[in-house]
């Protein structure tokens, strides 16, 4: 698919794939005769993950790494899984935190509700 529908289908900008393309978030992009970018389903899942790892705050130079490790080969798995779980970690505390904020929200929106009843 060209980059157009490779856009529509990750929902990614064509000026955003260009970009990770360009830092080395991926490589080896199979071109067509005229030189325009062919992408596949493979591509697709790629750039998806790319999406969920910035979705959950990892840095893009942290992606890069692990995209580099990823192109080495399955030699690096250990490395890449351990990426993996340090990120985990980072995401669990985040969350946790997350959850502590909307608990102490949610009283507050509690005790007004109970003040209004008494009114």
């Amino acid at each position: 698919m060209n980059i157009q529908a490779f856009a529509k289908a990750t929902n990614i900008t064509a000026y955003t794939i260009r970009y990770y393309e360009k830092i080395g978030l991926v490589k080896n992009i199979e071109r067509n005769s005229s030189g325009h970018r062919c992408f596949t389903e493979k591509d697709v899942v790629w750039f998806e993950f790319i999406k969920r790892l910035k979705d959950t705050n990892m840095p893009l130079a942290n992606i890069k790494k692990y995209a580099d490790l990823r192109d080495i080969g399955d030699t690096t798995s250990d490395l890449r899984m351990a990426m993996l779980e340090k990120h985990a970690q980072v995401l669990a505390k985040k969350i946790a935190e997350e959850q502590g904020h909307l608990n102490k929200l949610n009283d507050k929106i509690n005790y007004y509700s109970e003040m209004l009843k008494r009114k």
